[in-house]
C-alpha cells in the first residue's frame, strides 16, 4: 500500500511508538498522579495522559501542520487540509495507574471524514496493531514478526467469548450490569479488559470474538474500528445505526448479527 493513507500510517506508527516508550520510561514508580476527573471520581486523567497527547500533538504538527486534531484530553483543533487526527494518548487510563498490561496509544487518521488510517500500540504487550482501509490489518511484535489478522466469524452466541466494558457513573453502570445479566447464559463467558481498542484488537486478532460496550468516544474507537473492518469484522449500533457513544457492537459475521439480536431487547443503550 502506497500513497497519503500509508504515509499517515508510518507517521502514527512511529508517534505512537515514541508516546509508548515515553509511558513505560516516565511512569513515576510509585504511580502517575490523578490531575483531573471527568465523569466520575473513578473517571481519572493522570499527568502522563497530557504528557503523552502534549508528544503526539507536537510530533503530528511538525510534520504536518495544516492537519485537524482531535484528542481526548485537549479536544479539538481545527486544520486546512483534509486530513484529521484523532488520539487517545492512554485508552486504559485506570490500567496505566494500576500498572496493569492492557492500556494502549491509539492514533487514528481521517481523510475527509473517513478513517483511512490506524494504529494502536500496547507498548507492555510488545504490540503494534495496524490498518490501511483496503490494506488489511496486521500485528506487529516486538520479536520482529508480522502478522495479518482475521476476525473469528459464525462462531454461535453459545460458544461465543465476548468482551465488554463498563461506564463510571454508578447508575450506569447498575443498567450494565442488568444488561449483562442478559448476554452472560447466552454465551461462552465474558472477558473485562479495561480499554476499548485493545478490546477491539483483541477481536482483530481472534482471542475474542465480540465485543460490546456503551459510552465509548471517538478517540477510544477510531483506529480500533478500521482495525477489526479490516481484518473483517463489522462494527455498528444497534438497529443500523452507527457505532457511537449510545452502544459500539464488533464482530465478525453472523456472530454480530446474532449479538446484536441478542442486546436489542435489553436496552443497553440507555442508562
Amino acid at each position: 500500500m502506497s500513497g497519503l493513507p500509508q504515509d499517515l500510517l508510518d507517521l502514527a506508527v512511529a508517534t505512537a511508538r515514541e508516546a509508548g516508550r515515553m509511558l513505560i520510561d516516565k511512569r513515576p514508580a510509585s504511580g502517575p498522579d490523578v490531575v483531573q476527573t471527568k465523569s466520575s471520581p473513578t473517571d481519572v486523567v493522570t499527568q502522563m495522559d497530557r504528557a503523552a497527547e502534549r508528544l503526539i500533538s507536537e510530533r503530528i504538527r511538525e510534520a504536518r501542520p495544516d492537519d485537524g486534531f482531535l484528542g481526548e484530553e485537549s479536544g479539538t483543533r481545527v486544520g486546512a487540509s483534509r486530513v484529521r487526527w484523532v488520539v487517545d494518548p492512554i485508552d486504559g487510563t485506570v490500567n496505566y495507574l494500576y500498572d496493569l498490561p492492557d492500556w494502549a496509544v491509539s492514533i487514528a487518521a481521517e481523510l475527509d471524514g473517513e478513517t483511512v488510517a490506524g494504529v494502536v500500540e500496547i507498548p507492555r504487550r510488545g504490540e503494534t496493531y495496524t490498518a490501511v482501509r483496503g490494506g488489511g490489518a496486521f500485528l506487529h511484535t516486538a520479536s520482529g514478526e508480522t502478522r495479518e489478522l482475521r476476525c473469528n466469524s459464525g462462531i454461535p452466541l453459545n460458544r461465543a467469548l465476548v468482551a465488554t466494558g463498563f461506564g463510571y457513573a454508578p447508575e450506569r453502570r447498575a443498567h450494565q450490569a442488568t444488561v449483562l445479566t442478559g448476554v452472560l447464559p447466552n454465551v461462552r463467558d465474558i472477558r473485562r479488559g479495561g480499554s476499548c481498542c485493545v478490546d477491539m484488537c483483541s477481536l482483530a486478532a481472534g482471542r475474542v470474538d465480540a465485543y460490546y460496550e456503551r459510552g465509548v468516544q471517538a478517540w477510544d474507537m477510531a483506529a480500533g474500528t478500521l482495525i477489526v473492518e479490516e481484518a473483517g469484522g463489522l462494527v455498528g449500533g444497534l438497529h443500523a445505526t452507527d457505532p457511537g457513544p449510545e452502544l459500539i457492537i464488533a464482530a465478525g459475521p453472523g456472530t454480530f448479527e446474532a449479538l446484536h439480536d441478542l442486546l436489542a431487547p435489553l436496552d443497553p443503550a440507555h442508562d
